[in-house]
């Protein structure tokens, strides 16, 4: 019976690790193909690649973010071949089975919970005895009704074989995210979450787990995520797979992980600082609230003065991006609570802060006491919130204008500059310029329409003529200082109008023609002539002393000039300036 195993992924560049298990335990007693695409592939095109391949059974792994796509799939499917056997599994059908069973009568069997095992005995009786009642883990129908058979016991991880040896993935390793795990289950009970569902915490095998990253590397691997949900739970094993990854990687490689900040010792974080290669090592650190009484009321145990003390110490190292999430919407956390988390958070300058909303996840205890805090949420996955007893939908709508700024000024990285000038200097507080920002940017509709580079510089510049007027001069000085500090060729048309014209920038060429000392050593070592200077530089007059603040972080409205050289092979802009 011909097999497949499918998913859909939400990004291209997304893998699933889940599908590479069950075919690598399926192996070699069944020969399982695997398909996989996105949620942005037109149903239809799913569909008839399906169909091409000629399946007897198609399994579908199933989350909050495909199953609705996964649905349709599913459907018609049936419809065009209705002895097709159709198996479902993942987090998003595990639990509620008894209505999944009955919202998708297409389906034949639903998988609960961990899927290795019981995956390969129900393909052992498809193609044999098909005595179903002698599989755990399933849901299926027999003679009108429903039958639900939990799991008998958990996986030996040690066992699993490794999901990486398939020859077909190679050509996409360098292309794609890798997904890899080193543990299952989590320590803590954080009543938002899956992971809070199973007790304890798992291992695989350390050493299969190296030579799985070592084979990765060795054939292109460029982004490998751990999916543990808490990595350095032990610290000892933290410590040892961190060494390995210091002494081994590939020059290109990075690694992700899911730290929890508050127990990470400061020992183990200057070893890093110490010993691990810049941009080698990249965190995720879900902070979700600072509002202790919220944590408390979701069952997470977590100490913001730590958590601080870790974030800033990697920060202060160098070495590894930090990825902070935020959940608006917890119990209690109420507009000015948030606004109070975020602005928390903030003040840690992560490299990226990810504002999320809350999602009310089959078989969590938060969506289980739901009525507790008078949740509303969509009955359609992802399931996220329309309000509770304290946060409206009107004052949700407005938390999503600030995310939606928060991911081009901030988590872009386009105008770094400018937006600590405006959250420091022109608004009360981090939230309050992007929630200014995030409504203005919604009213004036440019939430439904695409943009360019230059577009965001134009946009932020009418915001702030017509919202904050006093700060206007000195934010355009920043956002050309970031405009071509970002850039990796001249631009051929900056979005403002150039300060000088020709003969002005001849009359400066010149002076710095004649005494190349006066922007600096690192300037004087260009070699610059005539050529260069007016092909591969731009100059603009600024109203701060440029220099000053780069060195300080103050502003001194002092004019000064900025010239940005151009590497005409493409490796970025320097900057120099002068004061008038």
């Amino acid at each position: 019976m011909n097999t497949i195993i499918a998913t859909l992924n939400a990004k291209y560049i997304h893998t699933s690790l889940s599908i590479r298990y069950l075919k690598a335990y399926a192996a070699p007693d069944f020969d399982v193909s695997l398909a996989e695409y996105t949620i942005k592939d037109p149903v239809m095109n799913i569909v008839g690649d399906l169909y091409s391949k000629n399946p007897d059974i198609i399994g579908f792994s199933c989350y909050i973010w495909n199953i609705e796509e996964t649905i349709k799939v599913i459907q018609m499917l049936k419809k065009i071949n209705p002895e097709l056997v159709i198996i479902l599994g993942g987090p998003e059908v595990t639990y509620d089975v008894t209505e999944w069973l009955e919202k998708i009568p297409e389906a034949d069997f639903i998988v609960i919970g961990e899927g290795e095992i019981t995956f390969k005995k129900l393909l052992e009786e498809l193609h044999g005895k098909k005595d179903f009642q002698t599989v755990s883990g399933i849901a299926y129908r027999s003679n009108g009704k429903n039958v639900i058979q939990p799991q008998a016991s958990k996986l030996d991880l040690k066992e699993l074989p490794s999901p990486f040896r398939f020859a077909e993935d190679i050509p996409q390793l360098s292309k794609r995210v890798t997904y890899i795990e080193t543990s299952r289950g989590c320590p803590f009970n954080c009543q938002f979450c899956l992971s809070s569902i199973e007790v304890g915490v798992r291992y695989f095998d350390r050493e299969k787990v190296k030579e799985d990253i070592r084979y990765l590397m060795k054939n292109g691997a460029k982004t490998i995520k751990f999916v543990d949900r808490t990595f350095n739970i032990s610290r000892s094993y933290a410590m040892e797979m961190f060494q390995f990854l210091i002494d081994e990687h590939v020059p290109g490689t990075v690694f992700q992980f899911e730290i929890t900040a508050d127990i990470m010792r400061p020992e183990v974080i200057q070893f890093l600082n110490d010993n691990a290669p810049h941009g080698l090592f990249r965190f995720e650190i879900g902070v979700q609230s600072s509002n202790d009484y919220t944590n408390e009321l979701v069952m997470r145990k977590q100490n913001f003065e730590k958590l601080t003390r870790t974030v800033t110490m990697v920060k202060e190292g160098g070495k590894i991006d930090q990825h902070l999430d935020l959940i608006a919407g917890l119990p209690e956390e109420d507009y000015q609570s948030f606004r109070k988390t975020f602005n928390d958070v903030f003040a840690l300058r992560p490299e990226e802060l990810q504002l999320g909303f809350l999602k009310m996840l089959r078989g969590t205890g938060l969506r289980i006491r739901a009525k507790d805090h008078d949740y509303l949420f969509s009955d359609h996955s992802p399931y996220e919130i329309l309000g509770n007893n304290v946060l409206s939908f009107g004052e949700i709508v407005r938390i999503k204008q600030v995310e939606d700024v928060l991911e081009k000024y901030w988590n872009a990285h386009r105008m770094d500059m400018t937006v600590e000038y405006l959250v420091k200097e022109a608004f009360p507080s981090p939230f309050d310029f992007f929630q200014n920002f995030g409504t203005y940017w919604d009213g004036q509709g440019w939430s439904r329409i695409g943009h360019q580079l230059e577009d965001l510089f134009k946009r932020l510049q009418q915001f702030l003529t017509d919202v904050k007027p006093e700060t206007l001069e000195m934010a355009i000085g920043l956002m050309k200082y970031d405009y071509v500090n970002s850039q990796k060729y001249k631009p051929r048309k900056p979005w403002w109008n150039q300060t000088f014209d020709k003969r002005e920038r001849s009359a400066i060429y010149e002076r710095i023609l004649s005494k190349p000392s006066l922007l600096g050593v690192r300037f004087d070592s260009l070699k610059l002539n005539e050529k260069d200077l007016f092909k591969h530089t731009s100059l603009e007059e600024l109203p701060f002393d440029l220099k000053k603040y780069l060195e300080t972080g103050k502003i001194e409205a002092k004019p000064s000039i900025m010239l940005a050289y151009f590497d005409p092979a493409g490796n970025g802009s320097q900057i120099f300036s002068w004061t008038k």
